[in-house]
């Protein structure tokens, strides 16, 4: 399934891509297609495309459990450490390679096991209410596929019930749930808008994604000033007039407590 959707502030040719026909080999024999050089890798990378709106996974993802992932990644992960002549020994250092893995599969990419997936909490529409919800700033905190650095920022979710509401809760759990893996902005904000529409069985579903990249803030280019802007308009949503209600919304200040 092909990404749906717009991008602002993303390259007219940013595209996903195989990769070249390279001899390159992955953990457990795994064979895994490279560009050619690095010029074009690191072209790949600043180019922020997806093609698929799934997540790349391999098909043997799961065959092996939590815990000898984090061994796995402990030990691969010491092995880069000391490729770049850090001293191991160290108090400060000897137990990051262990910190690192923990934090990679029960953290920040524990997203990527449909295990973690959150249960969405649904009730009946008693009150009729047949206007848009907009459930404003929710923390985006997901990792650049491309670079493995943050990408943080705001979402905007918006839905108009045909029948059935979501907790509200529950829409700040999926954007978290998507944004807990390897990702590119275009495709976590389909992501979140597809589950939210196969949940509530309605097309009338409306993301906004505002953030910003440290792929781009802290390497390449070092812009500190921009964010990238992506949107996905389903339904209702698509309508010129409803969008620019939900966009009046989004654009007023939050409330503070």
């Amino acid at each position: 399934m092909k990404l749906s959707g717009t991008s602002s502030n993303i390259p007219s040719n940013g595209q996903a891509t195989n990769g070249s026909h390279n001899n390159g080999h992955g953990l457990n024999g795994y064979h895994t297609e490279l560009p050619d050089n690095d010029e074009l890798m690191d072209e790949i990378g600043d180019a922020h495309g997806a093609a698929a709106i799934d997540t790349p996974m391999r098909p043997d993802a799961f065959a092996i459990d939590d815990d000898l992932k984090i061994d796995l990644i402990e030990e691969h992960f010491r092995e880069i450490m000391s490729i770049l002549g850090l001293d191991l020994t160290d108090d400060s250092l000897k137990g990051s390679p262990r910190r690192v893995a923990k934090m990679y599969v029960n953290e920040i990419f524990s997203g990527l096991n449909p295990a973690n997936k959150p249960e969405p909490t649904l009730f009946d529409n008693k009150f009729r209410y047949n206007e848009m919800l907009v459930e404003k700033d929710i923390i985006v905190q997901t990792y650049c596929e491309h670079h493995f650095v943050p990408i943080i920022g705001k979402a905007h979710v918006a839905y108009i019930s045909s029948g059935k509401v979501i907790g509200l809760s529950k829409l700040n759990r999926f954007v978290e749930y998507f944004s807990k893996r390897p990702q590119v902005q275009e495709r976590l904000t389909v992501q979140i808008a597809e589950e939210l529409k196969r949940i509530l069985e309605t097309d009338d579903v409306a993301v906004i994604i505002d953030a910003k990249h440290l792929c781009v803030s802290t390497r390449g280019v070092r812009d500190i000033n921009s964010s990238t802007v992506t949107s996905s308009y389903s339904g209702k949503f698509a309508e010129e007039a409803t969008k620019q209600e939900l966009l009046h919304y989004v654009a007023q200040p939050s409330v503070t407590i």
